[in-house]
Order: structure tokens, then C-alpha cells, then sequence
């Protein structure tokens, strides 16, 4: 499976992005390269359906652009036949962009002067995948687990061969050429090294990501890489164990049961302080309020409805107009405010919100 897990800087570029002639398309696909031409097939209709809308409101050369784009990516063999579970696609005139993802997302296509966001979010808020380092003396491994394809190792540039061999010795155990450093002293010298050295070779390979990466090891190696590491996404649970003994299938059974842990965790957590910060006047579920707070760059946290559509109007000033002749997502638009204002946003199952609403917002202050 191929993945192209957006950044958040891509997500916000996109979403202060603006064009009169601005196409999103989300379509599921399938992992299986054996279906890549049913995936294409899908594809073709749904650029149609796009294309179509985009003649309507007339600029032929724009949409001729638009249509040399989208024509161009489906005469990419390549590309199809390594799919994730879904496929974002956002086109304008002058440019392109496709993030394979690990997620299920429904259908979409959406013709406006800005992109649909919100279930691109969904694949940023539960990415369903996760990179998993097995690492001991005898050596490391970098594992890349998804929802529903086998476990693959990936193979990593300068990764050392084992603890030794990344200290220049034949063995972790033994007196050091100085003499100074032996026994468990000089042993956890050589396993921070040892460490220091795979984690610069994983740096390149992880830099830009935001999946989850989780430690397969036993102590005291774990702590070891936990306290070096600069990997801002380090899963809080580690698979414990010797993960020379473990295959990637079954790292990648304990990997699903800690994403599955740290996504229930991450759901408590926000139901507990938004019931706390409501209470003090600094949590609402109300649109209006949100769509002010968001004017003002108030919201700390945004859970949305991923499935919510509510038509309206936000004004510069955050005034709510519900209109649903409207064009414009009023729930998306709240969104896109407030992660132009560095909150963290989240699109959730309706279930997994709050009071079972379109969406909450957890405020800096009172509004």
C-alpha cells in the first residue's frame, strides 16, 4: 500500500487556498493492485462529474487546463496500481495535488473557489497506520503497519547492522580500548550510541511524517531511544518484549491494539475537557459561538462531523448566516478558520462527539 499522509502545512495551505475554478475529489479505492484499473474506472467518472460542473460556469481555457490535469493522472498506470484505501485529489488550473490514504472515505467531488477539507482531516486525525521501530542489540527493523494490508519492512539507508558494529566493537559487553567504560556502565554508553546512530538514519526517512511510530524493545533500549529521539509523533505505549522473537505480522497485531488504545484515549480526553472547559464558559458546541470564536482565533481544539453538512454563510467577523440554498459549508468554513489560527482540528464519527452534535470547540478564553 502506498501512503502520502498529508502535513498539517499541507493541510492549511489547502485550505487557505483560493481559486474561482477549485475541484476536489475523494474516491475509496482499493489496495489491491489487481483492481487498479476498477480504480481508475471510478476515477474517470468522478473526474467527468467534476469536468462537467466546471463547464457550466463557463472559462473554457480553465477548464481545458483542469482537464489536461486530471486526463494526465489517469494515464498514470503507476500511480493506480499502488493505491491506499482512498484517494484526495485537489486541481485547479495550475496545479495538482493527490495524497493516497490510509483511510475509507466516501466519494466526494466538490466544484467551488475553495477545497473540501474536512475528510482530509479524518485521515490526519485517525491516520489507521503507523511505523513501528523493533530494535535491540542484535539489530533494527522499520515496520510499516496499515488497516488492512500485511506488515512490510522497510528498508532504511545507514541503518546500522547491530549495537556493536555501530560502536566499532565485536561485542557491547566488553572493556572499552581506554579502558574506562565496562560492565553496565559501559553497556548503556554503547546502547545510547547505538541508538543515536539508528535514529539519524530513521530522521530522513521519517522527517515530514505524522504517523505514529512505535517502539518494539525491551528496557534498557527503550527508554534509551524514548529520551533521544526527536520524532515528534512517539506512540506513548511500547510493545514489550524481545522483537527479535516477533515477525512483522505480529508487531503489527500489537501496533493496531496501541493505535486502537491511543485513539480511545485521545476521544476520553476530549470529552473530559470539553464537559470541564464548558462549565467555565470556555467549551461551546454552538455554531454560532464556534463561528465568532474561530473569527477571533479562539479555539485551542475543533471537533467536527466529518459527514456534517450545514449550508450557510460565515462573515468576516464570524456573524453565522444559515441558509441552505447556500453553497457553503458553514461547519468545514469554521474548521478552516480555526486551523488558520493554529488550533488543532479534528473530524470525528458523530458518535464520537460531544452531545452528538456537528461540532465542539474547546476555547483559549471566554468569548
Amino acid at each position: 500500500m502506498h501512503i502520502d499522509m498529508p502535513t498539517r502545512d499541507d493541510v492549511e495551505r489547502l485550505a487557505a487556498a483560493r481559486d474561482p475554478h477549485s475541484v476536489t475529489v475523494y474516491l475509496s479505492t482499493s489496495s489491491v493492485p489487481a483492481h487498479s484499473e476498477d480504480n481508475q474506472s471510478r476515477a474517470r467518472s468522478l473526474f467527468s462529474s467534476a469536468v462537467e460542473q466546471l463547464r457550466q460556469g463557463g472559462n473554457n481555457d480553465a477548464v481545458a487546463a483542469m482537464e489536461m490535469f486530471l486526463d494526465e493522472l489517469l494515464g498514470s498506470p503507476e500511480f493506480w496500481f499502488d493505491m491506499g484505501r482512498s484517494v484526495a485529489i485537489f486541481v485547479t488550473p495550475t496545479s495538482i495535488l493527490e495524497f493516497r490514504l490510509p483511510n475509507d472515505l466516501e466519494d466526494h467531488v466538490s466544484v467551488s473557489d475553495r477545497f473540501a477539507i474536512t475528510p482530509l482531516l479524518r485521515a490526519l486525525t485517525f491516520p489507521n497506520a503507523a511505523l513501528v521501530l523493533a530494535i535491540s542489540q542484535n539489530g533494527a527493523r522499520l515496520i510499516e503497519v496499515t488497516a488492512d494490508r500485511p506488515a512490510e519492512e522497510i528498508t532504511v539507508p545507514g541503518m546500522p547492522r547491530d549495537a556493536a558494529s555501530a560502536v566499532g566493537l565485536e561485542s557491547i559487553g566488553g572493556r572499552s580500548p581506554s579502558g574506562r567504560l565496562q560492565g553496565d556502565e559501559g553497556r548503556k554508553v554503547r546502547l545510547t550510541q547505538y541508538a543515536r546512530s539508528v535514529d539519524h538514519a530513521l530522521r530522513p526517512l521519517l522527517n515530514g511524517h505524522s504517523l505514529p511510530l512505535v517502539i518494539a524493545a525491551t528496557e534498557p533500549l527503550t527508554s534509551i531511544y524514548r529520551n533521544l529521539t526527536g520524532y515528534a509523533h512517539l506512540a506513548p505505549e511500547v510493545i514489550e518484549g524481545n522483537p527479535d522473537e516477533l515477525t512483522p505480522a505480529q508487531l503489527a497485531e500489537a501496533t493496531r491494539g496501541v493505535l486502537d488504545r491511543i485513539y480511545a484515549a485521545d476521544l476520553v480526553a476530549l470529552q473530559s475537557t470539553f464537559e470541564e472547559r464548558r462549565s467555565n464558559g470556555r467549551g461551546t458546541s454552538d455554531l454560532s459561538d464556534l463561528a465568532r470564536a474561530a473569527a477571533f482565533g479562539a479555539i485551542a481544539t475543533l471537533a467536527v462531523d466529518m459527514d456534517a453538512q450545514v449550508n450557510g454563510a460565515v462573515g468576516d467577523d464570524g456573524a453565522l448566516t444559515l441558509d441552505g440554498d447556500a453553497g457553503q459549508d458553514v461547519v468545514e468554513e469554521i474548521a478552516r478558520r480555526a486551523l488558520g489560527a493554529g488550533a488543532r482540528v479534528l473530524a470525528l464519527r458523530r458518535s464520537d462527539l460531544p452531545g452528538n452534535v456537528e461540532a465542539v470547540g474547546i476555547l483559549r478564553y471566554a468569548i
